[in-house]
């Protein structure tokens, strides 16, 4: 196991224990801004001189339909993911739709590398394990930065630990197999945000904060979110 993945695990067992803390009515959406911030720094900093060289450097080398169709197989492996979260959430007909998409993806769209799903007009779920305890009224809980893995909550952190175990790669014996997909992975994700960038404005760390925050609240309510006015 790499050592970034031990990190990641770590931090993630570590904000587990932030959960009691949770039920604690927040006057504030970002109570811990000061330790957030830092962390946030550091992370961004990582993304400038690391990730996003290699992305950009991804791009420039991988033709473009190479590039689509290794999104599309990074998006049918979590179709995976989607069916397990629409099961979770007693939802039939999505996850009925998310096993057609693997199955046409798979077969018909070679192990997902183009998305026939799509174009038969099977519209694709976006779940995992953090929206389905909100679904179930499990409060979001303060928003924490994690290291290295991004802008979370105090629910939503832990549950990247059930995530992981529905990525079909990661139970492939071959380590060094395992961590290229993974890594791969995480390069297409990060390639797939570049275009995004231009719409940062302001201060970094808040625009990003309120994006994903209000992001999260669009996901759990399925696109039913209340207007404040």
């Amino acid at each position: 196991m790499r050592w970034s993945h031990c990190l990641a695990q770590l931090c993630l067992s570590a904000s587990v224990l932030l959960v009691p803390f949770a039920a604690q009515a927040a006057t504030e959406e970002d109570p811990w801004e000061s330790i957030n911030r830092p962390i946030f720094t550091f992370n961004d900093t990582v993304d400038t001189y690391a990730l996003k060289p290699l992305a950009q450097g991804y791009q420039y080398v991988t033709p473009q339909f190479l590039e689509d169709g290794i999104h599309n197989m990074f998006r049918n492996i979590g179709d995976v993911g989607n069916l397990a979260n629409n099961l979770l959430q007693a939802k039939p007909a999505a996850a009925g739709t998310d096993t057609a998409r693997l199955i046409f993806n798979t077969t018909f769209g070679l192990l997902g590398f183009f998305d026939v799903g799509t174009q038969m007009g099977l519209q694709r779920s976006d779940e995992d394990f953090g929206q389905t305890l909100g679904y179930w009224g499990v409060g979001s809980g303060p928003y924490v930065m994690l290291p290295l893995l991004g802008p979370s909550t105090v629910r939503d952190a832990p549950a990247k630990l059930v995530d992981d175990y529905t990525a079909p790669y990661r139970y492939i014996d071959n380590v060094s197999v395992r961590n290229s997909i993974r890594g791969l992975n995480i390069v297409d994700t990060r390639a797939s945000l570049l275009s995004a960038e231009k719409m940062v404005s302001g201060d970094k760390y808040v625009f990003l904060r309120n994006a994903f925050l209000q992001n999260r609240e669009f996901k759990v309510k399925d696109g039913q979110v209340e207007d404040d006015f």
